[in-house]
């Protein structure tokens, strides 16, 4: 990993090729232990159906509004980072997480309580991904950082995983309040660690030369809204598909003659979103040697054909339907670090935490409609208990995909050089 740093010697005071494979490994590390929670939610669904009585479009809200909360939070939170180093504003709102899901497990009594508990855990996540991003390449050389930003993207999946495989289990051994209140000891772990590995940075003269919350100069640069707009469809798929496969593969076992006996739903849960690790640094790796916008729009294409028919197979042999999902799960996160790379490496360095927090604020508002709008269509199309209704809303899904590719050719002049040609 020593690769992460070609420059750092003489760019970055103190900072060498190990501490800075280090630091890519901690920040990662830190921001798999403050994911611990995130699934919680969508990995017991099942549960809140028969506990809470919720439709499935209040299922699609709960899943939902947790975007919500992210991306009412992301413009003040990352964008204040070209003035305030990053790390302060990833502890701070790890703490915020940390109060959130203890909030869930202590006090959520219902859909609407609930509710409010999410969107403070989506601000306080708003904190913590991006923000952490920055924390990270703010003491790394940027010249060539797209490995080091495809690790840390990576690490999302890893910690998902992570959750959903806690949830059940924590939920099974105890109940879900228990299953809240664990993994939120894991934004403590995360803040721990950061403070440890990451020491205070102030801001670059540049940046602190720039206009804060003058977005404008993002907006004008045509190479990083084209990576914004493409990250805004990958995120309305692949958190739609995460926030639905556990259900989607708890209505499949239902049509099995056996109820597809011996299988561990949220297990197999915990693998959909464990294999979108490998995948989304592979991804990256092909995106350097074949073109960025090329291979983003060829794996969009892929996860959309897939996408149009995975919900339609629900009453198949259910070792199929796991296998669909698995892959189906893989290639929505193919693109993942390569579409955050690109509006990293696209990124005027005055500019740049107002560039991660438009990326955010675009990408995430994708986040939150595409679990919304799944639940939507499966409520108007028959409910969770209708093979079409399934197939109708993962379809829905993909097809506003497909748009992915005609953002990035629309998009695709860069006036900010990248420096490296063939990461574009």
């Amino acid at each position: 990993m020593r690769y992460f740093i070609r420059d750092g010697e003489t760019k970055v005071r103190g900072m060498t090729p190990d501490s800075g494979s280090k630091l890519v490994f901690v920040m990662s590390l830190a921001m798999v232990f403050g994911l611990l929670g995130l699934a919680v939610q969508p990995a017991l669904l099942p549960v809140f159906f028969s506990e809470w009585q919720l439709s499935e479009l209040q299922a699609g809200w709960l899943n939902g509004i947790f975007f919500a909360g992210y991306i009412a939070g992301v413009p003040v939170l990352i964008t204040i980072t070209d003035r305030l180093d990053a790390r302060t504003v990833f502890l701070a709102s790890s703490f915020i997480g940390f109060s959130a899901l203890m909030g869930y497990a202590l006090f959520a009594e219902g859909f609407w309580s609930a509710l409010a508990l999410r969107v403070l855990a989506g601000v306080g996540f708003a904190g913590t991904y991006m923000p952490g991003l920055k924390t990270l390449t703010d003491r790394i050389d940027r010249k060539d950082s797209s490995r080091a930003v495809a690790f840390y993207t990576a690490s999302f999946g890893l910690g998902s995983a992570l959750s959903f495989y806690l949830a059940g289990e924590i939920n099974a051994a105890l109940d879900w309040r228990w299953a809240f209140g664990l993994t939120a000891i894991g934004s403590l772990i995360a803040m721990a660690l950061v403070f440890a590995a990451a020491t205070a940075k102030k801001p670059k003269r540049h940046a602190l030369a720039a206009a804060l919350f003058d977005f404008r100069p993002v907006f004008r640069n045509r190479g990083a809204i084209g990576y914004i707009l493409a990250y805004a469809l990958h995120n309305w798929e692949l958190m739609a598909v995460s926030a639905w496969t556990v259900a989607f593969l708890s209505f499949s076992a239902s049509l099995q003659p056996d109820g597809a006996s011996g299988w561990n739903i949220t297990l197999i849960g915990a693998m959909a979103a464990l294999v979108a690790m490998p995948a989304s640094i592979g991804g990256n790796e092909v995106a350097r040697r074949f073109g960025r916008r090329r291979t983003i729009a060829a794996f969009m294409v892929i996860s959309a054909a897939i996408g149009a028919v995975i919900g339609f197979s629900a009453a198949l042999p259910f070792g199929i339907v796991v296998t669909l999902c698995l892959i189906y799960s893989a290639a929505t996160a193919a693109d993942s670090a390569s579409v955050t790379a690109g509006a990293v490496m696209s990124a005027a360095p005055e500019h740049y935490g107002a560039t991660m927090a438009i990326h955010s604020f675009i990408g995430f508002g994708g986040a939150f409609l595409g679990p919304l709008m799944f639940g939507l269509v499966l409520d108007l199309t028959g409910g969770r208990q209708a093979l079409t209704a399934w197939g109708t809303a993962f379809a829905t899904i993909a097809i506003l995909t497909l748009l992915g590719p005609l953002v990035l050719k629309v998009f695709s002049s860069n006036p900010v050089p990248t420096p490296n040609p063939s990461t574009d």
